[in-house]
């Protein structure tokens, strides 16, 4: 007896999704700030897929907290976080309003950013922390020995890194 027959699927079939070599779904795909997330947002809707990808740290200026992610448009990103547009990550609502500590630019694509984005975290979360009292330079300066943990596992000749002062 075969457990197919005894247990028929329920699912109804669907269509398959396009594939990425067509225009709608490269433009949907490319466009969208989140890496965990494949819900394309407004501005994909628009054509935004020209703009390179980066990534970006922030800190609170209220309180020692930093924010890392990925986006084709910081500005708008950063505006987003602060709460001026609509769209900002829940994580980063606590630590309004926030500024910039360090930009990456010149990822080939999505997959690169995400990826270093990721590793960037992971290490950071991985770290040993000095037990001194948490001020915001601390924590920058953690995530900066995270950062140089990642330049040494990514080949990362090609990105630009600046890092900004408030």
């Amino acid at each position: 007896m075969k457990l197919s027959a005894t247990f028929r699927s329920a699912k109804i079939p669907r269509a398959l999704p396009p594939k990425s070599g067509e225009p709608a779904a490269a433009a949907a795909a490319s466009a969208s700030g989140s890496c965990a997330s494949g819900n394309p947002s407004a501005e994909a809707a628009k054509g935004k897929a020209g703009l390179g990808w980066c990534v970006y740290l922030i800190a609170s200026s209220r309180i020692p907290r930093t924010y890392v992610g990925v986006t084709t448009d910081f500005p708008r990103r950063l505006r987003q976080h602060n709460g001026e547009l609509k769209g900002g990550a829940k994580a980063s609502s606590a630590g309004r309003p926030w500024n910039l500590a360090c930009l990456i630019e010149g990822f080939v694509n999505r997959s690169e950013a995400c990826e270093f984005e990721s590793k960037w975290k992971n290490i950071s979360r991985k770290m040993a922390r000095k037990r001194s009292e948490p001020s915001m330079t601390s924590f920058l300066q953690h995530r900066d020995m995270a950062l140089s943990r990642v330049k040494n596992d990514l080949a990362c000749s090609h990105l630009k890194i600046k890092w900004h002062s408030s």
